[in-house]
């Protein structure tokens, strides 16, 4: 596993930016497929955006345009650049962790960080 702490959460008001850092350690980072995930009380964490290995980034239909995952390996640090957010937005958002391939669901992360709160103001 690798260890993941997460940051940059906060209130914004709505139409405003944020951006999220995800540090990782333990494990070698670039061995890692990272991703963002965010949930709400009573709901299911739902995938925001995530980027693999090489790069090559993928997103949740809803949120392309608005939300862009990259990643630094030379400071093995994971980033959720937030813009135009809504008051929907509104959620804890984790960062995660997977060695499998192609992976989007929730079950195959084994690593997580303990989340931010992003709280989006109308």
């Amino acid at each position: 596993q690798v260890q993941l702490v997460e940051s940059g959460g906060g209130l914004v008001q709505a139409g405003g930016s944020l951006r999220l850092s995800c540090a990782a350690s333990g494990r070698t980072f670039s061995s890692f497929r990272m991703a963002w995930f965010r949930q709400v009380p009573g709901k299911e964490r739902e995938f925001v955006a995530g980027i693999g290995r090489s790069g090559r980034t993928y997103y949740a239909d809803s949120l392309k345009g608005r939300f862009t995952v990259s990643r630094d390996g030379a400071k093995n640090t994971v980033y959720l650049q937030m813009n135009s957010l809504k008051p929907e937005d509104t959620a804890v958002y984790y960062c995660a962790g997977s060695e499998i391939a192609g992976a989007v669901r929730v079950a195959d992360f084994g690593s997580w960080g303990q989340g931010t709160q992003v709280t989006v103001s109308s």
